[in-house]
C-alpha cells in the first residue's frame, strides 16, 4: 500500500511535526487533491495518511487523515485550524466535489468506554463543523464516534489513539 506521509500535528504537547500557530500549513490543498486523484484511477482502494511516517505505516484502506487531540478534549488548536483549512480547500476543488467522507473520531483507552464513545463523537463533530464552516457541504460528511475500539498504536493509552480520521466513502 502506498502512503503519502504529511504531518498534521494538532496539539502542542504531542507535536507530531505539526506547524506552530502562525506558521504555514504542513501541506497544501494541492498535495491532497493530487494524491487522491492519482490513487482514484488505480482500481484498488488506496490510503492517504496525514501524519508521521511511523503513524502512516498502520494506515488502512481509504482516505486516512490523522487529526490528534489533547487528552479529554475535542478542541482544535490554531495549527489544526490552519491545516484543516487546507483540507477544506482541497475538498472544495471541483475535481473532488462528488467525494463523500466519513469523519471518524477515536480515543485512547483512558476513561470509561461509554465516555470515550461520546468524546470520540465530539471530536468527529468538531472536525466536521470546522470543515462545514469552511464551505464543505455537510451532506458530504458523516461524523462517526468509534471510541477506543480501533487504536492506531499498540499501547491503548498512546496519544496517537486520540484522533480523527477522514475516510473516503467508496460506495
Amino acid at each position: 500500500m502506498r502512503n503519502l506521509a504529511i504531518s498534521l500535528g494538532l496539539t502542542a504537547c504531542i507535536g507530531l511535526n505539526g506547524a506552530m500557530a502562525g506558521e504555514a500549513p504542513a501541506f497544501s490543498a494541492d498535495d491532497v487533491i493530487n494524491f487522491v486523484l492519482e490513487q482514484s484511477g488505480n482500481g484498488a482502494t488506496r490510503a492517504l495518511c496525514i501524519g508521521t511516517k511511523s503513524q502512516c505505516a498502520k494506515a488502512q484502506a481509504g482516505f486516512d487523515m490523522l487529526v490528534t487531540f489533547e487528552i479529554d478534549s475535542a478542541d482544535l488548536t490554531a495549527s489544526a485550524r490552519d491545516n484543516l483549512a487546507e483540507v477544506a480547500r482541497a475538498l472544495g476543488d471541483d475535481r473532488l466535489r462528488a467525494a463523500r467522507f466519513n469523519v471518524e473520531g477515536h480515543t485512547d483507552a483512558s476513561g470509561e468506554a461509554e465516555y470515550n464513545a461520546e468524546l470520540s463523537h465530539q471530536r468527529a463533530e468538531s472536525v466536521k463543523r470546522f470543515l462545514i464552516e469552511n464551505k464543505v457541504d455537510d451532506a458530504r460528511l458523516v461524523a462517526i464516534g468509534r471510541g477506543e475500539d480501533a487504536p492506531r498504536a499498540d499501547d491503548p493509552l498512546d496519544p496517537a489513539n486520540r484522533r480523527v480520521e477522514l475516510r473516503l466513502q467508496t460506495n
